[in-house]
Parts: structure tokens; C-alpha cells; sequence
């Protein structure tokens, strides 16, 4: 496991430390935390389980009715 070293001014270390003790763990797991949730690269687990929790939620097909063709996209 990685150790990280990171320099804050006395204003965000305060914040910092009430953020992680508000939320009852250590200031290292806070930062560990806030990292892994922003760099994620997948759906938390929380936001797959609510695919299809909508029975009556429009189709794609009606969301996106066809309008026409597409534009020629532009090679990069």
C-alpha cells in the first residue's frame, strides 16, 4: 500500500480534520475514501441497482425520436 504525502495550509487541515472526524474515521482514511471515489472508473453500486426502477420511464426510442440522418463526423 502507497503512502502519500500532501502539504495544506493550517484553514484546509482544520477542515480536513472536522470533515474526518464528522465522519468518524481517520484523516487517512478520509483522504483514501475521497480519492477512490473520485477516480473511480465504474458505477457505484448504489446507482446500478436503480436501472429499470422506473417501469413507466420512456424508451430510447421514444426519447430520441429519429429526426434524420446524422452528420458526417469529422476525422481527428
Amino acid at each position: 500500500m502507497g503512502q502519500v504525502t500532501i502539504y495544506l495550509d493550517d484553514a484546509a487541515e482544520r477542515r480536513l480534520k472536522a470533515a474526518a472526524r464528522k465522519c468518524g474515521v481517520s484523516v487517512s482514511r478520509w483522504v483514501a475514501d475521497l480519492v477512490k471515489n473520485r477516480t473511480r472508473t465504474d458505477w457505484p453500486p448504489e446507482a446500478r441497482e436503480l436501472a429499470g426502477a422506473w417501469p413507466d420511464f420512456p424508451d430510447v426510442r421514444e426519447l430520441r425520436p429519429v429526426t434524420g440522418k446524422d452528420r458526417p463526423r469529422v476525422r481527428l
